[in-house]
């Protein structure tokens, strides 16, 4: 995820200042203390150490035996798949930096040479504690509830038993390569797991070695010999090398892991994007390495081959302890069973208004989402209320619907259960303008995207990839629909990709609404995206990155200014990361003048609260449990004015300066006063919150007597109650 250079600072404003003395004091008056210099790095945290102190927050909750255990197992693995990615971009775009001398210091002053030292020194901490956790607590707790992750001598199925499985199901797969004389070492694939084998030739008496890559891509990683008994694939394995190096002897083995470099740029004058693109997709396997981990046990030597062979220096080399990659623990943790080791299942529920809509007639007796827009804007919270009976149905009617003429929609991440991508290949097949603004770099997804870019434009469908230089990360979809004599707009704005299996898992915030005004400036930012032209300033949306960071400085001054002023004012902001310096310097600026602000930062956090004549009144939480929070609220309240915007944008360069992003107004009180009580919950909870402090560090709270994502449920199935009765 690379960005722009942070911006300069921008010029800071003194506060208020208050003089000892009376008000006619002069030359008896104490010196006023002196206005903090907002440019100050220790005011600052770095944006890699801030996310690894979110990955820190990932594997407490790993560590928290409160917690059902199979929920405690995905939190290990989630810990390290945030992990290998946060390598291949972040730490490989601070390594390209070191690379090419470039002084590309952020607000925090660390240079590149002293962030990859901090990230190595974070993370060697954190290995040694997750591999604690899952060794000396996880895997015995598991065994004693009968899920039992062993090796081979101790799994107790017959030897006989596990050969045969080596002989047929996984012998026939594996490829050793020799590393000697005329015989590179081979090329390691990105996130790969391998052995490493030192051998003896008896017949030649000397040393050579082999790589035999672990095959998990194609096998199982944890291979179930009985019921619930799970072997290592790379333990079978070593167990068999023999098989593998006939008439040589095995002197000893270990595991390795590399990661390379996954960040990738396309050039936008590209003649054909789509192609570029998988053109990039090809050469990232063969990224620079910028990790490899190492078994613990690995002999010396054989530790000193690897990094030579592998070209990296001793900075990027991690030792490990116990098994490597346990990413792929998702495997024990998707087993059928025990469901007393997991959460109370929660199903989404469908949107009360919904419930009570009337049908729209199509013979399906469907609710009628048009009708139900038409008589007043409406707000769906996933995943307590669902993706498909609001989402999905909202595009699926404008499908059926013969006066629908036109359906709209970005895209930057979706998948393969979505129905949304179908719906509009089928309407496109009924004729009716179907457009779709396929984001080709949104990371990861790259694959996904250009698979249904390609089937979009088969079915007839106008497929546009955005701005050139510009990510569109909006999550927007209009659908115009013929009315009597005129058209009208039905928008539907997210803070979320539209990916049904995520809205499962992450909190985010659907907005559906007829606005006029609201559906003017959706249309406009889709002509913007899909022609030429440049967005101008909108009456009540806000477009990166030419209208976003200004009026949310804006509004920051001006709730700033009515505290002054004597009127009841505070700002409240949920975002997933805070970055962005302007920003912080104007949340600096108004807490200077005593005005009272509340964050609720899920991961990255550059500001410091709590420091003296600096950010007093600022108090930053993060919010890390059962669900991953992601939406994106904005609130400013000033007296009876209350302002709220939701969407797309987190508070990075990246959102306000390089990416396309849609904020949108939420102005109905009753939808107010739902994102409020959501606000209110978040900074309430006392089970899944952290504090940030001034010093830098997070601190859980530990009142366990709320829980913000338990009270939504609640709050989810009382509405649905009451709907019904």
């Amino acid at each position: 995820m690379s960005e722009q250079a942070t911006e300069a600072s921008a010029e800071a404003s003194d506060p208020t200042v208050e003089h000892n003395g009376s008000p006619d004091a002069t030359a008896t008056q104490e010196p006023s203390a002196p206005t903090p210099d907002l440019s100050d790095p220790s005011l600052y945290v770095n944006r890699e150490l801030s996310w690894l102190d979110f990955n820190d927050r990932v594997l407490q909750l790993a560590e928290d035996d409160s917690l059902p255990l199979i929920e405690r197992l995905k939190f290990l693995a989630i810990f390290v798949t945030n992990l290998d990615e946060f390598f291949m971009v972040r730490v490989a775009g601070v390594h390209d930096q070191v690379d090419a001398r470039i002084d590309a210091r952020g607000p925090d002053g660390l240079s590149s040479s002293e962030v990859l030292e901090g990230i190595a020194e974070s993370v060697r901490a954190l290995d040694q504690r997750h591999a604690r956790q899952f060794t000396e607590t996880v895997r015995p707790e598991l065994a004693e509830n009968g899920i039992r992750i062993v090796s081979c001598e101790d799994s107790g199925a017959p030897a006989s038993v596990i050969e045969r499985h080596f002989r047929e199901q996984i012998f026939p797969v594996l490829t050793p390569l020799a590393v000697s004389a005329g015989r590179t070492f081979p090329y390691i694939s990105n996130l790969s797991l391998s052995l490493i084998v030192r051998l003896h030739d008896p017949d030649l008496d000397h040393d050579q070695f082999a790589r035999v890559k672990v095959p998990k891509e194609v096998l199982p990683r944890f291979v179930e010999i009985e019921k619930n008994t799970f072997i290592p694939l790379e333990d079978i394995i070593a167990k068999h090398l023999d098989a593998l190096f006939a008439g040589m002897q095995i002197i000893s083995y270990d595991l390795f892991r590399v990661t390379r470099d996954a960040d990738f740029e396309v050039s936008d004058e590209a003649n054909d994007l789509l192609q570029a693109v998988e053109d990039e997709l090809r050469r990232r396997r063969f990224g620079e390495v910028v990790r490899l981990e190492v078994g613990a046990s690995m002999e010396p030597a054989l530790r000193t081959r690897l990094i030579e062979w592998l070209n990296v220096d001793e900075v990027q080399v991690y030792d490990v302890d116990g098994l490597l990659d346990l990413g792929d623990l998702w495997e024990i943790a998707s087993i059928k069973d025990h469901s007393d080791l997991r959460w109370p299942g929660w199903t989404p529920i469908t949107q009360p208004g919904l419930v009570t809509a009337p049908t729209d007639g199509d013979g399906d007796a469907q609710p009628d989402l048009f009708a139900m827009m038409r008589a007043g804007d409406v707000l769906v919270h996933y995943p307590y209320q669902s993706f498909t009976s609001s989402v999905e149905r909202f595009v699926k009617q404008a499908v059926d619907d013969p006066n629908v003429l036109a359906i709209k929609m970005t895209v930057y991440r979706t998948s393969d259960d979505s129905a949304l991508v179908p719906s509009l290949i089928a309407a496109a097949e009924k004729g009716k303008q179907a457009v779709c603004l396929v984001e080709l770099k949104a990371r990861f997804d790259e694959r996904q995207n250009i698979h249904w870019s390609r089937a979009l434009e088969e079915a007839g469908a106008h497929v546009v990839h955005g701005i050139p230089g510009l990510k569109t990360h909006a999550k927007a979809i209009l659908i115009v629909r013929r009315e009597r004599n005129s058209v009208r707009h039905y928008v539907m704005i997210g803070t979320g990709n539209f990916h049904a299996k995520n809205a499962r898992l992450y909190e985010d915030f659907g907005f559906f609404t007829t606005d006029r005004e609201i559906g003017e400036e959706v249309a406009n930012l889709f002509n913007t995206l899909t022609g030429y032209g440049h967005p101008e300033p909108q009456r009540k949306t806000l477009v990166a990155p030419t209208w976003m960071r200004e009026p949310l400085l804006e509004q920051i001054e001006a709730t700033a200014r009515a505290h002054q002023a004597g009127e009841s004012a505070r700002i409240v902001l949920k975002m997933n990361s805070l970055v962005d310096r302007q920003i912080i310097e104007a949340l600096y600026k108004a807490s200077q003048v005593g005005l009272p602000i509340e964050l609720n930062v899920r991961g990255i956090c550059s500001l410091l609260p709590g420091i003296p004549g600096v950010s007093e009144t600022i108090e930053v939480i993060s919010v890390v449990g059962r669900f991953l929070e992601h939406s994106r609220i904005y609130s400013f309240h000033r007296g009876d004015e209350h302002v709220y915007y939701i969407g797309s944008a987190d508070l990075m360069p990246r959102n306000l300066d390089t990416r396309v992003e849609l904020l949108v107004p939420i102005e109905q009180p009753e939808l107010q006063a739902e994102i409020q009580d959501t606000l209110d919950r978040c900074l309430a909870d006392d089970t899944f919150a952290w504090t940030l402090a001034a010093d830098g560090s997070w601190t859980r709270r530990d009142g366990r007597t709320r829980a913000v994502h338990v009270e939504l449920m609640e709050r989810t199935l009382a509405w649905a109650a009451s709907a019904a009765s």
